[in-house]
């Protein structure tokens, strides 16, 4: 083993028809979570131990510079790990060893199940428990898995989110958490919001720092931020948090909405919100007016990928007036996409799961104008004439707020305005 480096108000479905599909699917596995994660905890840092492949994945989607000192690596599995000739635990605490006393700044460090390790059945959470007790109190170690082989793209935020779960202090206090990694400037916005509202205290998970767990308890009013949050909105609960439904914080419908509820659950004052939210509804209109002109009628086709897809297709149809022609998802949960699902044009077709080659007969039997997807299918809909927008580039973009609405407008504008640029 060895390191490397405009609102309507128009009443929508609260049940709308789903396709339910189970065949061969088209995602990236969870470690790509750690390109935005490793961003957002400043103190922490993600050892994957893996394959080659897999550093080859991560240093490719974050596109790391080569005199970067990015806070992930990767323990590489060697063939001689894989006979047997070495011992994988002596092997993982000599690279741990060896990465903390070069990175003494590190506080929590997180060992990402891949699929190799998980093939191999090494028990990280056993090795996690053990490397905790030795490197306390400098160091505490957690582990989770990203592999391709339990878990799908942003499953990978969820499963790390969860492992932190156990380890946040109790609290029987009232208090608003926002769960879901979210760009700093987008926490701002929300922190600053609830700071003008009297709404507190506000606490995000995942924080800043390491060392500043947020607490949880009986008095825990939770917000989900991202809607792909299962397991750890489950365990949160287990501690003792209400969940409150809402949309979630995606264009300016959604994010005023989910402002709201969170205001309601906390007793907060609706007119001090409202004042609160009214100059950001007013910049998040002005931003999506520029871009309502070029979608408007424009028909959207969404391959399930990142579990975004229900609220981003929320947003395009009631604040941009694009067409749903389907909606996919790679996993469909109905109570935190109630608020959601209750907004969608009764018409939407929704699919759950994946198979990806019916998929693409329907999408290129409905011809859209644009189709949003992973990178695996964006090059050959490309070539054959369909704009793509990369679902990926949704995590990696700050989407949420009202500060963002526009630029997530932009996002979807962009690919057909390159189409028409290239058009001879």
């Amino acid at each position: 083993m060895s390191a490397a480096a405009h609102p309507v108000t128009a009443a929508g479905c609260a049940a709308p028809p789903v396709i339910r599909e189970r065949g061969q699917r088209e995602v990236f596995c969870g470690l790509t979570g750690i390109v935005w994660l490793h961003r957002r905890i400043q103190d922490a840092f993600f050892l994957v131990v893996g394959s080659r492949t897999c550093a080859h994945l991560l240093q490719s989607a974050a596109g790391v510079m080569i005199f970067a000192e990015p806070r992930f690596a990767t323990a590489i599995i060697e063939e001689r790990d894989l006979a047997g000739r070495a011992d994988m635990d002596d092997e993982l605490d000599r690279v741990v060893a060896r990465l903390l006393e070069r990175r003494p700044d590190i506080r929590m460090l997180f060992l990402v199940g891949s699929c190799p390790s998980e093939v191999i059945k090494l028990d990280l959470s056993r090795a996690a428990a053990r490397l905790t007790r030795q490197f306390l109190p400098q160091t505490r170690v957690l582990s989770y898995s990203g592999s391709g082989i339990e878990t799908t793209f942003t499953q990978g935020e969820d499963a790390c989110l969860a492992a932190l779960v156990p380890e946040l202090p109790a609290s029987d206090s009232t208090q608003l958490m926002v769960a879901g990694a979210l760009p700093d400037a987008v926490e701002a916005e929300f922190a600053g919001i609830f700071a003008q509202a009297g709404i507190g205290p506000v606490q995000f998970l995942p924080p800043r720092r390491a060392t500043a767990l947020p607490s949880v308890g009986p008095g825990t009013v939770l917000m989900l931020a991202q809607p792909f949050l299962t397991e750890t909105a489950r365990l949160l609960e287990a501690r003792g948090a209400r969940l409150v439904v809402a949309p979630f914080p995606i264009g300016a419908e959604g994010t005023r909405l989910w402002l709201q509820a969170a205001a309601q659950a906390m007793g907060g004052d609706a007119d001090r919100l409202a004042a609160a939210m009214a100059p950001g509804i007013k910049r998040a209109a002005i931003g999506i007016g520029r871009h309502r002109a070029m979608l408007e009628g424009r028909r959207i086709f969404f391959f399930p990928d990142s579990q975004l897809e229900v609220p981003l297709a929320r947003f395009l149809s009631r604040e941009l007036g694009m067409e749903l022609v389907e909606v996919g998802t790679p996993y469909l949960n109905r109570q935190h996409l109630a608020g959601e699902l209750a907004l969608l044009p009764e018409t939407t077709q929704l699919s759950e799961g994946q198979d990806v080659d019916r998929q693409l007969d329907r999408c290129r039997a409905a011809s859209p104008d644009l189709v949003v997807c992973g990178l695996g299918l964006a090059n050959p809909l490309e070539a054959e004439g369909t704009p793509t927008k990369w679902s990926i580039e949704l995590l990696f973009s700050p989407i949420h707020g009202f500060e963002q609405a526009g630029d997530l407008a932009g996002l979807f504008t962009r690919p057909l305005r390159r189409r028409a640029a290239l058009a001879v």
